[in-house]
């Protein structure tokens, strides 16, 4: 295998995406709302085989962070400059495991997933109405990462070679050891590393997990709806500037770094809170006609930060490059990157 010489390393979930256009009949019948992200229960694992029986549904390669990963090297690589960026995952040893690897190579990421032989890969329903979306994921192979996949030569590689690192809370549930190999490799070596919060189940049931990734990050991500659920969970109030400044100056690892807190919230403002100031950018509206899918909207804008990070941006040059990205891929069905990027660095 060629050797790595990237700068952004991304672990988390891979998940391939079976994304349909569904009435209302089928939230009530699953009992999900829309613009939730949630890890199926018993009572939702027949909504797979139901969407692909009757829905005829599309497959997206996704997973939060690969998403984020495969949306940077989309910019980086339009820009002149491939090759930047590598994906740590577990994935079964079958045909959807092959589809997500082919579908993360044509868009210019390497990926070194861990090969589970007994569990099949990773599926997420995104069940998409009116443009908003829910998402039920079942993790399969993707649960079983294991850090010892971090201790092999060809990973340690990767992930040394990088200076810049990005781990969607969803793989809280997964390995935290995992995280804190890369996290703690990050620390030592005074380089970059990024947390996005994920969704309201993540802060709410794993608090512990979260506050340990937190000490870390020197980037936290997340939306609005996360945003309110950390500060009820921490009686924090509800003001989000408030909630912002607060996670920005709570306990952090490398003192040497003031932490930046990142709160998008759709079509308004995006709030960044560092070292005891808030800035606020404003996002340019999509007229509704154009709207497709909101689904990866959030990982979008941070492969566009991200990108904006690896070229040296300031932050809010970079803000404006996840807005674009955001953008470009609301008029998406899902993360698919199939067109070219007009974005420029």
């Amino acid at each position: 295998m060629s050797k790595f010489t990237g700068s952004l390393v991304g672990m988390g979930n891979p998940l391939l995406d079976i994304s349909a256009d569904v009435g209302q009949d089928i939230l009530d019948k699953y009992d999900v709302k829309l613009d939730n992200a949630i890890l199926a229960e018993d009572k939702h694992v027949p909504i797979y085989k139901e969407l692909v029986d009757n829905y005829s549904p599309q497959y997206i390669a996704g997973g939060a962070t690969q998403n984020s990963i495969r949306v940077a090297q989309w910019i980086m690589t339009a820009n002149g400059k491939p090759g930047q960026t590598a994906y740590f995952g577990c994935v079964g040893n079958d045909s959807f495991g092959n589809q997500l690897e082919e579908c993360a190579a044509a868009d210019g990421v390497k990926v070194h997933y861990m090969k589970d032989e007994s569990t099949p890969t990773g599926t997420c329903a995104v069940l998409v109405k009116d443009g908003e979306r829910c998402l039920i994921a079942n993790l399969a192979a993707a649960n079983n990462f294991k850090p010892s996949h971090l201790e092999t030569d060809e990973s340690k590689a990767i992930y040394e070679s990088a200076s810049l690192y990005y781990i969607a809370g969803f793989f809280l549930t997964v390995s935290v050891d995992a995280l804190k190999i890369i996290a703690e490799h990050s620390v030592a070596n005074n380089k970059t590393f990024c947390l996005n919060l994920s969704a309201p189940f993540i802060i709410d049931f794993f608090a512990d997990q979260v506050a340990t990734a937190l000490e870390y990050a020197d980037f936290v991500f997340c939306n609005e709806s996360e945003a309110e659920a950390y500060g009820k969970k921490h009686e924090l109030g509800d003001d989000l500037k408030e909630i912002a400044l607060k996670i920005a100056a709570s306990p952090k690892k490398n003192e040497e770094k003031k932490r930046f807190v990142i709160f998008t919230q759709g079509s308004t403002s995006t709030i960044v809170a560092h070292d005891g100031k808030v800035e606020e950018y404003k996002v340019v509206p999509l007229p509704k006609e154009e709207l497709v899918d909101t689904n990866g909207a959030g990982d979008a804008f941070v492969g566009g930060f991200l990108a904006g990070v690896m070229a040296e941006k300031s932050v809010g040059d970079s803000v404006e490059l996840g807005h674009e990205a955001a953008r470009f891929i609301i008029q998406q069905s899902g993360t698919t990157l199939t067109k070219p990027c007009e974005i420029k660095l």
